[in-house]
């Protein structure tokens, strides 16, 4: 091999070598400054900040620690909650107190918004077996009043009802002629319509009649029921009925004998109030209250 060829072949093996060697200087400073780029990039970090790739790395290690032992707490009191239920109750709220004491369960009609007095006419009232003669004339007229009015309309002016009817005696209204309806009418003191008013002053008369072949009203009205009160015990409202068969037969009956405005669905409200049938609902207090009450006047007899 001559001299030119030796040569030759020395510069082609060094620049074979050449080209397997990594760059330096600045081609490396460039190659790691796009790398931290890419990388801030991908992480969302502004190029301004001018973190470090290790810095960034050391950042990333640590979110991942945290978020980590964010994972492994969350686990513990998972498991904690699974094994021990708090109860939680409201401050200064004795729980040995019975949870009946603390709200009392009513009927579906009364309400959280009910206004106080028609609660007091549920609790003390509606349903109370009644054997008094005047009470259950009382309870006959207010009940012939929801054809025009509710229960809350008609308790709010139950002193004027008491007013124009005498107490509802049924000798003073049975002796209210035609000068003294009229009067009442015109004046209008009259809380029912004239047919309404003729009613009650006929009704008043029926149950003097009543009372000579009875002994007493209360008798007569009670009889219908065996002298014991219906009690039905339903869970819901909207299984009480507006009329029974017994309801039927006592409107049948005071119609015949010449009792006015004594519908079955009339009658039946007249029942429920005069306790001659128990329809509060199981869960009301006052389901039980009422049966003991009726308990109370057969052990007085």
């Amino acid at each position: 091999m001559s001299e030119f060829e030796q040569a030759r072949s020395a510069a082609k093996q060094s620049s074979e070598q050449r080209k397997v060697r990594r760059p330096t200087g600045s081609r490396v400073r460039a190659r790691n400054s796009l790398e931290a780029a890419r990388k801030a990039d991908s992480l969302k970090i502004p190029a301004a900040r001018g973190l470090s790739v290790s810095r960034l790395q050391t950042s990333s290690s640590e979110s991942s620690d945290q978020s980590l032992g964010k994972q492994v707490v969350f686990r513990r009191m998972s498991r904690q909650s699974a094994v021990r239920s708090v109860k939680v109750v409201p401050e200064r709220i004795d729980l040995k107190v019975p949870p009946s004491d603390l709200v009392k369960t009513r009927c579906s009609w009364i309400t959280l918004n009910t206004e106080s007095f028609y609660v007091s006419f549920h609790d003390e009232e509606w349903g109370v077996p009644v054997h008094d003669d005047s009470k259950l004339f009382e309870l006959l007229t207010l009940s012939e009043a929801l054809a025009e009015l509710n229960w809350p309309s008609i308790l709010k002016k139950r002193d004027m009802f008491k007013k124009i009817f005498e107490n509802f005696n049924p000798s003073s209204v049975a002796a209210f002629d035609e000068k003294k309806i009229l009067l009442l009418k015109s004046s209008g003191g009259s809380l029912l319509s004239e047919q309404k008013l003729r009613a009650v002053v006929e009704n008043a008369k029926q149950i003097l009649k009543v009372i000579e072949e009875f002994g007493s009203f209360s008798n007569y009205c009670w009889r219908f029921v065996n002298h014991k009160p219906v009690i039905n015990g339903f869970r819901y409202g909207r299984q009480v009925p507006v009329k029974t068969p017994k309801a039927e037969a006592m409107s049948r009956d005071m119609m015949q004998r010449g009792f006015r405005c004594v519908g079955p669905t009339i009658i039946y409200s007249f029942m429920q109030v005069a306790g001659i049938v128990n329809d509060h609902l199981l869960s009301c207090f006052r389901f039980h209250d009422c049966i003991e009450s009726q308990d109370k006047n057969d052990s007085a007899k």
